[in-house]
């Protein structure tokens, strides 16, 4: 203790005199002397130091070695999950929380899949899985305000000022629809329309002579085109029923008649072709009869004109007939305020862009407005009347063409004025929103029916295997669905239907429409299965042709074109390019294509009838062959023997030998019968009804 003692003061004087000689006693190799007793003293305390700081490395390294991380899988579950919900959260299958609640106290037997389970098995579940699991959040989206834009209410009737009226000519094809209007605006529209048939609506305005207007809207009378004539009808204020005398009343006439009875619009019947010699006005007017048409001649209130729209005849008294009726309605509009209207017809022009023709219901359309209509909205650039000229406003009762709409929206759809684009966008996103939300709700609806048809069939199958345990439920499916299972994915999705995917283009909106609608009836899917994997306005461009070669179908266009490059892309890569000007000429080359797709129809053809006489052997070298002796009841029979010669054909009532290659046993009394089978196309079953 005394040695320590003085060591411990001789330090600390060490530390006051010289700190830097201090310094050097933490370094025994400098400091301390071989042998000198001093050196014990100093340096086994710096010895058991450097053995501490050996052993601390030592732990060092082996902390380095750190385990890797295990990765947990993490299950949202909430309150009142069924087991089906369970797995499915899990990425499992229904066995696997079975086999995860093995040797708990549930009744494996009784669990089905919409088996609600409780928390504490919840948890097992997950927990036996090797996953861990959180608690699902509360939904707490908020619904979206509604920012929709919606018409005006009823103007002030001090408001209101005598507009044009709206008349719509309908009828059946060829009845001289376009004719009339042609007299009435002393132009040549006919020669305009490919095969002198209305395949667009037309809006003019007709100023007659005596002072008064009118609005017309020329519609197609072509059965394609139903959805066109309905629209026509909701647009009009009056519709005139053209009749041709030496047809009378046709299909589309009485298709005319309902689309106006549905939209409530009064009629007037114009009797035309009357300058034929065989021309017999009484015998249309008996006939609407039938289809609740009454003229005033027989008590009714519908006015019946004979005319001759080739000869101009009498179409004054139409006229006149009109303006009379569309006084009795007396028409009024507001001219100021925000603009409505209705969408007529739309299509996309190469110098203007996306273009429609619209009806002004409400307001005054001016330069510079914000339209919406559907999900599209438009600043006005321009507007253009029926000849092309542009024009600073339209009022009510005016078609006019309007340039300037981001998007093309479609045929139908109701014009509304919005104070600026801001307010355009919102509304366009609103609808876009609520269209996406209607959608949803449709696919949930689906979602729900066909859970709830699987549930059902599960059931099905169950019930027979409800006295099994559930270890044997799961062998007796697995063996019957045991080739099912073996199939992989990709092979069952394979079929042999013949299928014709389709890419649709179109001038304008109404045509893809009508061309779509003529689409929908087809019922041949058991033979061909036609598909439209694509539809649009304008020209054929090269996407489209690339998509045509993606999904190996073919391309159909209506009164569009193909530059000379895109012909030779698609001919270089073998897509068939059909463009036509005549709808139900594009109808007829599709049902070509159709039925150029189906296998052709195998039919026999009976040459030839034998009865066999009796049995004998033929000795051919060292084998004998078994012969049939027949004679011929029908027909012919080729390269035969007849009596020891080899000849061609043996005819009726002729004998003859006959020997099969295979091993056939003839008998006495057995008709051999000849026949050759006879291919020859197959055809379409659809008709869509033109």
């Amino acid at each position: 203790m005394s040695v320590m003692s003085l060591v411990m003061r001789g330090t600390r004087r060490l530390v006051h005199t010289d700190p830097a000689l201090f310094s050097n006693f933490l370094f025994p190799a400098l400091f301390c002397r071989a042998g000198s007793t001093d050196s014990l003293l100093t340096c086994q305390p710096n010895r058991k130091f450097t053995f501490k700081h050996v052993k601390g490395q030592k732990k060092d390294q082996k902390t380095q070695k750190v385990k890797p991380k295990v990765y947990k899988q993490e299950v949202e579950i909430r309150q009142g999950m069924t087991a089906a919900a369970l797995a499915e959260a899990m990425n499992k299958d229904f066995d696997h929380v079975l086999e995860a609640l093995l040797n708990t106290s549930v009744d494996l037997d009784s669990l089905e899949k919409d088996t609600v389970l409780e928390e504490r098995w919840i948890k097992e579940v997950v927990t036996r899985s090797g996953m861990k699991f959180r608690w699902a959040k509360l939904s707490t989206s908020r619904e979206q305000p509604n920012k929709d834009a919606c018409r005006r209410p009823p103007a002030d009737p001090n408001l209101l000022v005598p507009r044009p009226p709206v008349v719509t000519i309908m009828g059946h094809v060829d009845h001289g629809k376009t004719t009339l209007l042609d007299s009435l605006r002393k132009s040549q529209i006919v020669s305009t329309e490919a095969g002198g048939i209305t395949q667009h609506i037309g809006a003019f305005l007709v100023q007659l002579p005596t002072g008064e207007k009118i609005t017309f809207l020329d519609t197609p009378g072509h059965a394609a085109f139903s959805s066109m004539r309905a629209r026509g009808a909701n647009a009009t204020d009056i519709v005139i029923l053209v009749v041709a005398t030496d047809d009378g009343v046709m299909n589309q006439t009485v298709e005319s008649i309902e689309h106006a009875r549905r939209a409530k619009v009064p009629m007037i019947v114009a009797v035309n072709k009357c300058d034929k010699p065989q021309a017999d006005p009484q015998r249309v007017k008996q006939e609407l009869l039938a289809h609740d048409v009454v003229c005033e001649e027989f008590g009714g209130d519908v006015q019946a004109i004979h005319i001759s729209a080739l000869k101009g005849d009498n179409l004054l008294a139409l006229a006149e007939a009109t303006v009379a009726l569309a006084e009795v309605l007396e028409l009024k509009a507001e001219a100021t305020g925000p603009v409505e209207g209705l969408v007529i017809e739309s299509r996309t022009d190469k110098g203007k862009g996306p273009v429609t023709t619209a009806i002004v219901q409400r307001g005054t359309l001016k330069r510079g407005c914000v339209l919406v209509a559907g999900k599209s909205w438009a600043k006005v650039r321009f507007l253009f009347d029926e000849n092309g000229c542009a024009v600073r406003e339209a009022g009510p009762s005016t078609a006019v063409e309007v340039v300037g709409w981001k998007e093309l929206p479609s045929a139908g759809e109701t014009i509304l004025e919005v104070e600026s684009e801001q307010r355009a966008r919102e509304v366009v996103e609103w609808r876009s929103h609520d269209e996406e939300q209607q959608k949803l709700q449709e696919e949930m609806i689906a979602i729900e029916q066909k859970q709830k048809l699987h549930l059902e069939e599960y059931r099905r199958e169950r019930e027979g295997l409800s006295h099994l345990s559930w270890r044997q439920r799961k062998v007796a499916l697995y063996r019957a669905n045991k080739t099912r299972f073996a199939t992989r994915p990709s092979e069952r999705m394979q079929s042999d239907q013949l299928s014709l995917p389709l890419i649709i283009k179109g001038d304008v909106d109404g045509s893809v429409e009508a061309i779509l609608n003529i689409l929908d009836s087809y019922d041949a899917q058991q033979q061909c299965e036609l598909e439209v994997v694509h539809f649009g306005i304008g020209d054929i461009s090269e996407n489209d042709v690339n998509m045509a070669e993606m999904f190996g179908g073919s391309i159909y266009g209506f009164n569009v074109a193909a530059s000379r490059g895109i012909e030779q892309l698609a001919a270089r890569k073998g897509i068939p390019l059909r463009l036509h000007s005549v709808i139900y000429k594009l109808v007829d080359q599709l049902k070509e294509e159709l039925s150029s797709k189906l296998p052709p129809l195998v039919s026999e053809n009976i040459t030839g009838e034998a009865s066999v006489v009796a049995m004998f052997d033929v000795t051919v070298g060292k084998k004998k062959v078994p012969v049939a002796g027949c004679r011929v009841q029908k027909g012919s029979l080729a390269a035969l023997k007849h009596h020891k010669d080899d000849v061609q054909t043996v005819r009726a009532g002729m004998e003859c030998g006959l020997s099969a290659d295979d091993d056939v046993d003839f008998r006495a009394g057995d008709v051999i019968v000849c026949f050759e089978e006879v291919e020859a196309p197959q055809v379409t079953s659809w008709d869509p009804g033109f």
